[in-house]
């Protein structure tokens, strides 16, 4: 078999990898690109995207059982989950489509099949056992994401026990609902179901939900969820899982005292791991670090030529960031000298009901770093387009340096906020400080408005409130 010979080989073709291949192609490179399961990989295929397509089914369902407090009524209201499923997994597969055609557009030859480092500068391609082709290149660059981590002693099995494949694919319903992990897959999942009827637990170790969200956030997310029907338990451990027919009971410890819950089926969301298994990384430079690869800012690991991406590397594990981190890469590779991503500057989203976006430090995090502070916070009940709405429930904190005015983190719980959170986020890029935003003029009614007066708020200037 013929060796192919290529600028830049891509393993791995999701939202880090594609992005990567197109963004070489546009740079003249020659780039192949290898993937051995779906093009868009795991975001598109099998999470952010169908997920959003669930999601928007359940929000749909939410209002038809609320049409009263708009003005409206409607008798036996009902769902097929089958239809809803089969949407979601139309959009994906329309958007995997997609993916396919630019990377054609851009004319990256796509191989199929699973890649491995070969030696020095090369990558074998197989698929069922039979080789595929061997390719060649100065610049190879890994792509190839993350899996669901799971407890020992409580393994999927996709019938009682789902992973977010299994829970995106129910048969039918289920009464009652346990989410073992409570970060944004699960706290999505959760609310999903929750507002599809479904009886819904929700368990986190850690002393509340949404860890990695400002505590005011997690407390007010928890309050809603509560409010909404949800039994959210934090600080508790499932110990084990029993089986029994078609139905599981739970066994969770919470201040050292056990209790057990029963349930149709439980999701495990507690986290994932990287994909590095069976990449020929053996004899390499390649440093890995608990399932992750180490790279620099521009995406160099240890082994020279080869470079890690997205998932595959350290947090945030989100798919913005996997395809920001391809165009550094590929354009450092190009000797463009991109600037290195601050993480600081990557906003982070979960698609529950109410929603949370959030981007730089939380207030507990600045303080720590030894930040003087000015807070902002303003209400959407003090705003009149999500009183219009129907949507008055959130709100909007801003965290500032008290002597820089630098813009250090901002925090949004509810209506549409996965929208807004990225005038923030461009507002930190640009390191803009309190002065600009104060300055800048909001269009009303909006919900962004909450965004201004959450600004006023932080500096004794707040209007509506």
């Amino acid at each position: 078999m013929a060796e192919q010979s290529f600028d830049l080989v891509v393993l791995g073709g999701g939202p880090g990898g594609y992005v990567a291949a197109i963004r070489a192609a546009q740079l003249k490179m020659n780039v192949a690109l290898v993937e051995r399961e779906h093009l868009g990989g795991i975001c598109l295929n099998w999470g952010c995207i169908p997920t959003k397509a669930l999601l928007r089914s359940s929000e749909i369902n939410h209002l038809l059982h609320t049409l009263g407090d708009y003005g409206f009524s409607a008798d036996n209201i009902q769902f097929d989950i089958q239809k809803v499923v089969k949407r979601s997994r139309g959009v994906a597969s329309q958007l995997s489509g997609g993916v396919k055609h630019l990377l054609k557009k851009n004319k990256v030859t796509v191989f199929d099949g699973h890649g491995k480092l070969a030696g020095k500068g090369k990558l074998s391609v197989t698929k069922d056992g039979k080789d595929v082709a061997t390719l060649s290149a100065k610049h190879i660059i890994l792509a190839t994401g993350a899996r669901a981590r799971t407890i020992p002693g409580i393994e999927p099995d996709g019938k009682l026990i789902w992973t977010y494949k299994e829970a995106m694919l129910p048969a039918a319903m289920p009464k009652r609902l346990i989410v073992m992990g409570s970060g944004a897959i699960g706290s999505e999942f959760a609310s999903f179901y929750l507002n599809m009827g479904a009886e819904v637990t929700l368990v986190e170790v850690m002393d509340r939900i949404l860890p990695v969200e400002d505590a005011e956030i997690s407390a007010f997310v928890q309050k809603s969820f509560v409010k909404q029907g949800m039994k959210v338990l934090t600080g508790a451990k499932v110990q084990g899982i029993r089986k029994e027919g078609d139905a599981v009971t739970a066994v969770i410890e919470i201040a050292g005292k056990v209790q057990e819950i029963a349930a149709d089926r439980v999701i495990s969301a507690v986290g994932i791991v990287g994909n590095v298994e069976n990449l020929g990384l053996e004899g390499t430079g390649v440093k890995v670090d608990r399932t992750h690869i180490v790279t620099d800012a521009f995406g160099r690991t240890g082994e020279p030529g080869v470079y890690a991406i997205g998932d595959l590397t350290g947090p945030p594990w989100l798919a913005h960031k996997a395809s920001h981190e391809g165009v550094i890469t590929v354009e450092a590779i190009a000797g463009l000298h991109p600037h290195a991503m601050d993480a600081k500057n990557i906003p982070g989203c979960t698609y529950c009901r109410p929603q949370v976006a959030s981007v730089g430090l939380t207030e507990a995090a600045a303080k720590a770093a030894g930040h003087e502070l000015k807070v902002g916070r303003f209400p959407f009940i003090g705003n009149g387009k999500a009183i219009a709405m129907g949507e008055p429930e959130g709100f909007v904190k801003t965290v500032f340096d008290a002597k820089t005015g630098e813009l250090l983190g901002a925090h949004m719980v509810g209506p549409e906020v996965t929208e807004m959170i990225q005038g923030y986020t461009i507002a930190k890029t640009m390191e803009t400080t309190e002065a600009e935003l104060m300055h800048t003029v909001f269009p009303h009614p909006t919900i962004s408005e909450a965004m201004h007066e959450a600004v006023l708020d932080a500096y004794g200037r707040v209007i509506h409130m």
